[in-house]
């Protein structure tokens, strides 16, 4: 059974308009909008630019996700990606359908955890100080970095399905990477989260020590995601996607509450000499923290 917060959280995370991970906008002619990451669990603010190149919608609530080697995975990461309108198909000329087809007949779920991690890589190293980085297809110029080891499997992937949606209309990286990683979450079993385009690619690599590290200890966490606009609320839920992947949280296909459970219960100090097979340092940290233990506890108790 999926964390009920973990699954919550997800879909008001991935369907909200202030990820503060942005793009780039493209001109009205061709924007569909705008992808952001929120910087709290805050209730939802309405609001609109006049400027015809800008598409602004709510504030939503805000989360983020750890990121490092292997069993990471955004969703974290995953962008919060906002439907301009009810139908995201009909918002984009049809391009949202073709991709979101492509994807589906490349991906499958032994593969959606590396999708979701590069997703959440591509996206992480938005910094609110300097307000670098994010969603922007940046990681295609980024895979000879440490922190994107293996990264090259996933992003081929996405690449072949890019090459069959660019034969009816070329489409973007970052509008790629999104939809792939909206695509990963549902296949697993996670929310149907529908992707609004017009993101435009960088030309350049993002900054780099803008993803947090996978030795961090909570204080070292909090202070990083807090940088990136997120809450130790935010940062414990999304970790919850970490159930994903071949860290030892349980089916590494398939969302559940896995991760939480195995936190509490510390089962990395049984485990006869093989700490390093069950999560990350970053992960065991959460539960030497007592503020980010509060919120392991509530979000195991959500089920």
């Amino acid at each position: 059974m999926t964390s009920a917060l973990t699954t919550s959280f997800l879909a008001t995370v991935l369907t909200s308009s202030e990820f503060k991970l942005r793009a780039k906008r493209v001109p009205a002619t061709k924007c569909c909008g705008e992808l952001r990451i929120a910087s709290s669990m805050s209730c939802s603010t309405s609001r609109r630019a006049s400027e015809a190149t800008s598409i602004e919608e709510s504030r939503g609530t805000g989360t983020g996700t750890l990121c490092g080697r292997r069993g990471l995975v955004f969703l974290a990461a995953l962008p919060y990606l906002v439907p301009l309108c009810a139908n995201p198909a009909e918002s984009s000329g049809g391009d949202y359908l073709t991709m979101k087809q492509e994807i589906a007949k490349v991906l499958t779920k032994g593969k959606a955890a590396g999708v979701l991690r590069l997703v959440f890589h591509d996206a992480g190293t938005f910094d609110m100080i300097d307000n670098s980085g994010g969603m922007n297809g940046s990681i295609i110029f980024e895979l000879d970095r440490p922190e994107n080891k293996g990264l090259n499997k996933s992003l081929k992937i996405i690449m072949k399905a890019k090459s069959e949606a660019d034969k009816i209309r070329p489409v973007s990286w970052a509008d790629m990477i999104a939809v792939a990683g909206a695509e990963a979450v549902s296949l697993c079993g996670g929310p149907t989260i529908p992707v609004r385009l017009g993101r435009l690619d960088a030309t350049e690599a993002d900054p780099e020590g803008k993803l947090p590290e996978e030795t961090l200890n909570a204080s070292g966490l909090k202070r990083c995601f807090e940088q990136k606009g997120f809450s130790v609320r935010d940062l414990v839920a999304l970790s919850g996607a970490h159930t994903l992947g071949s860290k030892g949280f349980g089916n590494p296909t398939v969302f559940d509450n896995s991760y939480y459970k195995i936190l509490m219960e510390k089962s990395w100090l049984n485990s006869g000499g093989m700490t390093n097979m069950i999560g990350l340092p970053s992960d065991r940290a959460l539960v030497d923290d007592d503020e980010c233990l509060r919120c392991v506890h509530s979000s195991l108790c959500s089920v």
